[in-house]
């Protein structure tokens, strides 16, 4: 079992030359609020030790309260935020590869998301609004256990006409060569495969109509410790994550969109599969190893 700083064995590749705006996201911009509590914070607000909801009334004050009676950390997050973050971490540089569009609130937590949204070196432009404030998802620390509440707010209202459609942001739309939004529905339900089985599941979702008939569709699914299922052309693959100890795992919140991440900064450089696949796992494994969606200055990748 692996006890160190994942290794990543395969040789390096030869650089291709990327340019800023290759890759682009858009999804909901959430900033993370993490503090080390206490139980009768929890019990206040009516939260579990190990839990992740969705803000209701009773929870709207609870942000504010956070940062004034803990010491916090902010960090750019959201699902698809935390993705392209992390990718352009792995990329390193040049900087601002990676662009995103979300929206957020004309406040001081959309002044602090912006900032770190540059920190992480992401070209991020916001659609701001005053409407709702920014988005925002506190992480309730006791002890080995987070309980994370998120209030979309903002969000939740990206406006595609007056933002997305601008001729100085769908220029940059067009400079990308990679697109990712996160789709959170369940997708087999949604598409009525009928079935539980992941290998079937992606042999259904690779088979599915496609416009662009010049390029093959390429399905990838994660499971966890359980490895990931990549389905290309009729073959159906299994890749074995890096293996950890359990004391060695400190959150996997973000081991999801971190694998994203990972995968995404191999597909902008055009590498094989398996290349983008073991990215993917590597990145995983780093953030997983810490608190909340973060990780160390760079990345030891090869």
């Amino acid at each position: 079992m692996a006890s160190e700083e994942p290794q990543a064995k395969k040789p390096k590749l030869e650089e291709k030359e990327l340019s800023q705006n290759a890759l682009f996201g858009l999804g909901n911009p959430l900033l993370d609020i993490c503090a080390v509590v206490d139980k009768d914070f929890l019990d206040k607000y009516g939260l579990k030790p190990n839990d992740q909801i969705l803000a209701e009334e009773k929870h709207k004050a609870l942000f504010e309260e956070l940062v004034k009676k803990f010491k916090v950390e902010y960090h750019a997050g959201g699902s698809t935020q935390n993705s392209v973050k992390v990718a352009q971490w792995m990329i390193q540089q040049p900087h601002k590869v990676a662009t995103f569009f979300g929206c957020i609130g004309t406040d001081k937590f959309g002044e602090i998301l912006k900032r770190k949204a540059e920190e992480a070196h992401v070209d991020a432009h916001y659609y701001e609004q005053s409407e709702e404030p920014t988005g925002t998802c506190a992480a309730c620390i006791t002890g080995d256990n987070r309980s994370l509440v998120a209030n979309l707010a903002a969000a939740n209202c990206y406006k595609k006409e007056k933002h997305l459609d601008l001729e100085e942001n769908w220029k940059l739309v067009e400079e990308a060569k990679v697109y990712y939004i996160a789709e959170a529905a369940t997708f087999a339900r949604e598409q009525g495969f009928e079935t539980e089985d992941i290998e079937e599941i992606a042999r259904k979702a690779q088979s599915l109509p496609k416009v662009n008939k010049r390029r093959q569709r390429i399905v990838v699914f994660t499971q966890g410790k359980d490895g990931t299922v990549v389905t290309s052309g009729d073959e159906v693959k299994m890749f074995p994550v890096l293996e950890i100890e359990q004391s060695e795992i400190v959150d996997t919140n973000g081991a999801g969109d971190a694998f994203v991440g990972g995968f995404l900064s191999q597909v902008v450089y055009e590498r094989p599969l398996e290349q983008c696949i073991h990215a993917g796992h590597y990145a995983a494994n780093v953030i997983i190893r810490r608190a909340g969606c973060t990780f160390p200055e760079k990345p030891d990748f090869h």
